[in-house]
């Protein structure tokens, strides 16, 4: 049996569909794991969802996919440009990896352009909003089968 996918959520991201919603939207983070495991099963895939405000407790997650998950999707969300904890976890990771964005960083702050996360994933999905969590399912239903 192949093992689930880890869908991994950084800070902040439980303050979905109320924080700053002109930049993340009005989906609520509840919405958008419905969203990832309706599409997950089309595909056959089984999906942990996970959120955590603790930079380490993600680095635990990353740590346990070697051995429980066929790959991971994440949001690192600000980690994505501070964490080298997270990088190192994901840099030991025998597993594909797709990173997601909500919003395009490219477009905004200048320090939200260094992401870290970006160097080790197989691929990167930004500024499309809750749909790119769904899109990456996609991706990684074909990744998984390889």
């Amino acid at each position: 049996m192949t093992h689930p996918v880890y869908v991994l959520n950084g800070p902040n991201l439980n303050l979905l569909g109320t924080r700053e919603p002109e930049i993340y939207g009005r989906a609520t983070l509840a919405d958008i794991e419905k969203q990832v495991k309706a599409r997950a099963k089309t595909h056959g895939l089984k999906i942990v969802f996970r959120q955590s405000n603790h930079e380490g407790e993600i680095v635990d997650w990353i740590q346990e996919a070697r051995t429980k998950a066929s790959g991971v999707i994440i949001n690192p969300a600000a980690y994505s440009h501070t964490s080298l904890a997270i990088y190192d976890a994901f840099k030991a990771l025998d597993k594909p990896i797709i990173a997601v964005h909500l919003s395009n960083p490219h477009q905004r702050e200048h320090f939200r352009h260094r992401d870290y996360v970006t160097l080790v994933a197989k691929g990167v999905i930004v500024g499309l909003g809750p749909i790119g969590y769904v899109l990456a399912v996609d991706a990684m239903a074909e990744l998984v089968k390889k």
